[in-house]
């Protein structure tokens, strides 16, 4: 079972980053339903985050921030996605906070 961390509520909240690891991507496109900003699908059929400017960014491990008014949306995302693929974690300390591999 996944245990989720609170976004912490007091004060300024931490910066989080998103990536997605292609190799589990399911191709669905529920991240870029929740969240068109931040996620897109490529003509691959796969996922992929977006740079700040709109940029699709297809490097291996690519991250993007992730801006605080959709911090639900992108949580959403990890969540319901099939492929268990999107990540998020703290840029702090590159800590998964949503995802499969949250502690």
């Amino acid at each position: 079972m996944t245990v989720q961390h609170e976004v912490p509520t007091e004060g300024a909240p931490e910066a989080l980053e998103v990536w997605i690891d292609q190799d589990l991507c399911t191709g669905d496109g529920i991240c870029a339903q929740y969240a068109p900003e931040v996620f897109e699908l490529d003509i691959d059929g796969l996922a992929y985050v977006k740079s700040v400017d709109d940029e699709l960014l297809q490097d291996t491990g690519a991250t993007t921030p992730v801006p605080l008014p959709l911090l639900k949306d992108v949580v959403d995302s990890a969540k319901e996605c099939p492929g268990d693929c999107i990540h998020v974690r703290r840029v702090s300390d590159r800590v998964e906070v949503y995802g499969p591999d949250a502690e």
